[in-house]
């Protein structure tokens, strides 16, 4: 009997028994996955536990988030849902699709006569969480190539216990999408290779080309290049791509033209190819060739910050991973090997680096790791294990320490609804290492999942909302609403984010001191929200111009991607 499940790898890579203990946590698996239903109602569950927590609450996180969900936005305002912008300028970095999909939530919101829908970045948001569900869900089905149901079970839990695809579930942006897009092909390309004699179903075949189509609308070549470089990897190894041959790949490619064509022709169309020139010419080719937007990392970054992205299995899947060499001529090795390694090296070798993109390949290692441990080969007998698996209740003890030294500096409160939930994580953690030690692999995995879920809703459902300094947008956002007068126009001055422009509305001017001074001099109800850096010469300037303006209110907080504290006014003229 293996670990979780029956166990395909070879004779020579197994143990004569499994692991000890675990019992408890081996019926769980067992009972949780009886039947499919029932493994998948649970991950919903589970993903929904580990997502929902602070989905609402939590702020438009700049700069990327609140630039998506403007540009939908805007969709909706204008009615071109070709052309993608962000207040007056063309934002031609990523295709269409996700925009698509944010628009179709809120224009459903408003539709149901939802009030503020578009500027409530939840439902911009709800793409994200649909995806990263789906993910969840997805790698449990492509796990079924690989190990028995409860490991499947296990590597679906992984992933929904995982920082990083928790952190994108709550945020209007592209990757939880594309991971689930890129999950599907890596099922289906599994079972093509894995499954030689058996014959794949339509189903599958059309559900490998949608995904691959997709991908393509959400974030271009990332999910083709992921998909590509791992088919080539695996007909390297068997000196023959003729087993490619089941994919269909004729009406496949018909397929994929047939979806994401019309858009491509309608953009270059309206840009008179313009897109393809930003996109390609200087997004991706920027990224390729410097560090864009002093996202700059040096080789190794991935792996170093894996550690935390993928908390709670990371460790359990650096102690299976050496054994990737060992097995390395088994099957099902060369397949998760093929779709991690090659595109992790791609993104290593790529000057700028952000945790998120290495996310589509975070399944395939879920699934590996479940299966090493299937094996009985993740455990403390393993070199340097037990002290590396301490990082599982580092991490939540290191974030309760750290969130609440953070909330006491920023807000001169330590965050302690969430503080009590932390340490309770931390405990459950500590004594998923104490398992671990013992020997009780299944055990730990299970302790892990549950230690991330009490996290999940300490961190963002109790102390993210005390965060108040964070919030400066949305604070600023009521302090607009307050005034009183309909339809004010507003200017910013030292305070640029783009959630202001999505919260105080797309006309939202930006100028210095001296510009807002001139903005606010004019007639009608006017705001100027001034940062304290911009006030001397924003005041100055009012007073040549014999202009007094009502100070309102002033809004303190702490402005992440500037790292410092701002202090802003709130001026208000007319009526």
């Amino acid at each position: 009997m293996a670990l979780i499940g029956e166990s395909t790898a070879p004779a020579s890579a197994q143990k004569e028994g499994v692991v000890s203990g675990s019992d408890w946590a081996r019926r769980l698996l067992a009972t949780l996955s009886a039947s499919h239903l029932r493994a998948l109602v649970v991950l919903v569950l589970l993903s929904c536990a580990a997502f929902a927590p602070g989905f609402v609450s939590l702020q438009p996180m700049d700069r990327d988030e609140p630039r998506f969900a403007q540009a939908s936005k805007q969709m909706l305002e204008s009615g071109d849902f070709v052309d993608i912008r962000f207040q007056d300028e063309a934002r031609h970095k990523k295709p269409v699709g996700i925009y698509w999909l944010q628009s179709a939530v809120v224009a459903g919101a408003e539709a149901l006569g939802v009030e503020n829908a578009r500027t409530t970045i939840a439902f911009y948001r709800i793409p994200s969480f649909l995806g990263a569900v789906a993910t969840v869900l997805l790698t449990y089905w492509a796990a079924l190539a690989f190990v028995s149901p409860g490991g499947a079970l296990l590597a679906g839990a992984f992933m929904a216990a995982s920082i990083l695809l928790g952190v994108e579930a709550r945020l209007a942006k592209t990757d939880a999408v594309l991971t689930a897009t890129t999950v599907v092909m890596f099922g289906a390309l599994a079972r093509l290779y894995l499954w030689r004699d058996r014959i794949i179903s339509t189903s599958t075949i059309a559900a490998f080309w949608a995904a691959f189509a997709l991908s393509i609308l959400v974030k271009g070549p990332i999910g083709p290049m992921v998909v590509g470089l791992a088919g080539a990897g695996l007909s390297v190894r068997d000196r023959s791509a003729g087993w490619l041959k089941g994919l269909r790949p004729g009406w496949g490619l018909l397929l994929t033209a047939l979806i994401v064509a019309p858009w491509f022709i309608a953009i270059a169309l309206k840009t008179g190819g313009a897109f393809f020139d930003e996109s390609v010419g200087k997004d991706m080719l920027a990224k390729v060739g410097s560090g864009q937007e002093k996202h700059w990392g040096p080789p190794g970054f991935y792996l170093l910050a894996f550690f935390g992205t993928f908390w709670p299995a990371a460790v359990l899947t650096a102690i299976a991973l050496p054994l990737a060499w060992r097995w390395r001529a088994e099957p099902w090795v060369a397949v998760c090997l093929a779709w991690v390694l090659p595109s992790w090296l791609v993104f290593e070798a790529v000057p700028t680096k952000l945790p998120h993109y290495v996310l589509p390949l975070y399944p395939a290692l879920a699934i590996f790791t479940v299966k090493v441990m299937e094996l009985g080969e993740v455990g403390p007998h393993r070199p340097a294990a037990v002290p590396a698996a301490l990082l599982i209740p580092f991490i939540p003890f290191g974030l309760a320490v750290g969130l609440g030294i953070a909330g006491y500096q920023l807000d001169g409160v330590p965050p302690y609804a969430g503080l009590p939930g932390m340490l309770v994580a931390a405990l459950v953690a500590f004594w998923a290492w104490l398992a671990f030690r013992r020997g009780a692999v299944v055990r730990t995995a299970v302790l892990a999942v549950i230690a991330s879920l009490v996290l999940s809703i300490s961190v963002w459902g109790l102390t993210q909302p005390l965060l108040r300094a964070l919030k400066l947008s949305p604070r600023l956002a009521v302090a607009v609403e307050a005034v009183g007068c309909p339809s004010p126009r507003v200017v910013t001055a030292g305070y640029r984010e783009p959630s202001l422009v999505f919260l105080v509305g797309t006309d939202l001017a930006m100028a210095d001191g001296k510009g807002a001074a001139a903005f606010l001099s004019r007639e009608g109800c006017r705001v100027a929200l001034v940062e304290a850096r911009e006030e001397q010469e924003f005041l100055a300037s009012l007073g040549e111009m014999g202009k007094t303006p009502r100070l309102v209110t002033r809004v303190p907080g702490f402005n992440i991607n500037g790292g410092r504290k701002l202090d802003v006014g709130v001026y208000v003229t007319g009526d």
